[in-house]
């Protein structure tokens, strides 16, 4: 009996033993052993923006793989990678570039019913915080709903109607499109990481890795704008010495109205009027694409586009998003051939008419017959079939807006992976600095010209009524590789 005790006490204190030295191997005393063992980071799932498509990373050929001696059009092709990224199905449209016109006239609103010079209604300040503390001096109230017409006092009436222009010979009421001016800021992020614009001299290395001299002066330019007394907009671009991380950091100040009148203007004897009255607040043209936007205005419109989807994320993600923008050129070539090097337009075949004389895309087909595709000039959104990544309108319709600036050598001076040419023209560069890259085509071109592997550019202040634009975000995160 005596054997037994002692044998089973010898079991217990060998399954003793064998469950401490488990637990040693598998949680390491001390919380790691003293091993590497690493921090993983928070994670966050990126919703999938709506309206958008994921353009799934790869390589292609970008640019002209053969000559074309009847359009004086020579092969330049290169080898490029592209990463991830996100894409507007369509074209930015009438109606939601209408959204942002109508923020803006709110948001001017709301100052004037804040404005003492408009009545300084109490309703719209903000006297005390969430604790009941005063606030000096009182902050403008942007949760409060701008009043409905017909309930409005007086003093509010006068600061909603002061947004509009009436025509003092047809007595025509709009909103004023002078009016309708956006604030805004972009941060250099690229500017503040090269070496020769660090901060702390020590770390200003030049390519030969000798450190550049502690004294010397390294000057930064940056874009500022300002309303003078006259209220007009002035921008400048001024140069001075480097002196913290908010010369990084330009100012904006951009009237942000489509130009009507690009449909008088881009025809000479012509009779567009009525495009010019309709084309942008008609209803019926909700769904067509927005022209008449300058690149400044597209830029305008992506910053505001990332700061209203930032209001509704809460504080650790709104930080982690990527910003909406402009793609760069090499990204909207590889999306418009659907990442096939060997693809001319959005389709598989080498022509803009498919089988039995079926339209692919809204182009001009013949010698001043617009109408033979269906369509005078523009067309509504997603008119004609996606291309194989699911994006509509990558050919024809209106040509687009990149964020590229505009060279003869183009892809040649750019990087392979992610290739992008940027230069923030300054106001005193000559014009032709000012060029930025515009592709896709549009409804006034005829079938060549709105070829995939086609450049071409215009001015970035200039607005036509045949180049709109499309956003586009980087994914947020990494994705998995080939296996």
């Amino acid at each position: 009996m005596v054997k037994i005790n002692e044998l089973k006490k010898g079991r217990g204190v060998l399954l003793f033993a064998c469950f401490m030295l488990w637990m040693s191997c598998s949680k390491p005393v001390g919380g790691d052993g003293g091993e590497l063992t690493g921090v993983g980071a928070q994670a966050w799932s990126e919703p999938n923006p709506y309206g958008m498509v994921l353009v799934k990373r790869g390589a292609f050929a970008m640019g002209m793989a053969e000559n074309d001696t009847a359009w004086g059009l020579f092969k330049n092709a290169k080898g490029i990678s592209i990463d991830n990224f996100w894409m507007d199905e369509t074209e930015i449209t009438n109606a939601e570039y209408r959204q942002f016109v109508y923020w803006v006239r709110d948001s001017i609103i709301r100052e004037r019913l804040y404005d003492p010079a408009f009545g300084g209604n109490e309703l719209y300040k903000i006297t005390e915080d969430k604790d009941g503390n005063p606030i000096e001096p009182a902050i403008l109230d942007w949760k409060r709903p701008i009043p409905i017409e017909k309930r409005a006092t007086e003093d509010e009436l006068r600061a909603i109607n002061s947004v509009n222009w009436t025509n003092p010979i047809t007595s025509e009421k709009k909103l004023d499109p002078d009016q309708m001016i956006y604030r805004f800021a972009i941060f250099d992020a690229t500017g503040y990481a090269l070496r020769r614009n660090q901060l702390d001299p020590a770390k200003r290395v030049r390519n030969t890795d000798v450190e550049i001299a502690p004294d010397e002066v390294i000057m930064i330019s940056k874009d500022t704008a300002y309303v003078n007394e006259d209220g007009k907009i002035i921008s400048e671009t001024i140069t001075r010495q480097l002196s913290g991380i908010w010369d990084f950091l330009s100012n904006y100040i951009i009237n942000i109205y489509p130009d009507e009148t690009v449909w008088v203007n881009d025809f000479n004897n012509s009779y567009n009027e009525p495009y010019m009255r309709q084309y942008f607040n008609f209803p019926c043209f909700d769904d067509y694409p927005v022209v008449g936007i300058s690149w400044e205005q597209a830029r305008a419109f992506c910053t505001w586009r990332t700061e209203y989807l930032k209001r509704s994320l809460d504080g650790a993600h709104r930080y982690q998003l990527e910003p909406y923008r402009l793609p760069t050129e090499a990204e909207f070539e590889y999306a418009a051939r659907s990442g096939r090097s060997e693809n001319k337009y959005p389709w598989r075949q080498d022509t803009p008419v498919g089988d039995k004389d079926c339209f692919l895309g809204n182009f001009k087909p013949g010698d001043g017959n617009y109408t033979q595709d269906g369509y005078l000039t523009s067309s509504r959104v997603a008119s004609f079939a996606p291309n194989e990544f699911g994006l509509y309108d990558m050919a024809g319709n209106v040509a687009e807006w990149t964020s590229t600036a505009y060279l003869e050598s183009g892809p040649e001076i750019m990087n392979d992976i992610n290739p992008q040419y940027y230069y923030n023209a300054a106001r005193e560069d000559p014009y032709s600095m000012k060029r930025k890259v515009v592709r896709g085509g549009s409804w006034k071109d005829v079938g060549q010209y709105i070829r995939s592997d086609i450049r071409s550019f215009e001015y970035q202040n200039e607005q036509r009524s045949y180049i709109g634009f499309r956003c586009v975000r980087s994914q947020v995160g990494c994705s998995k590789g080939k296996k």
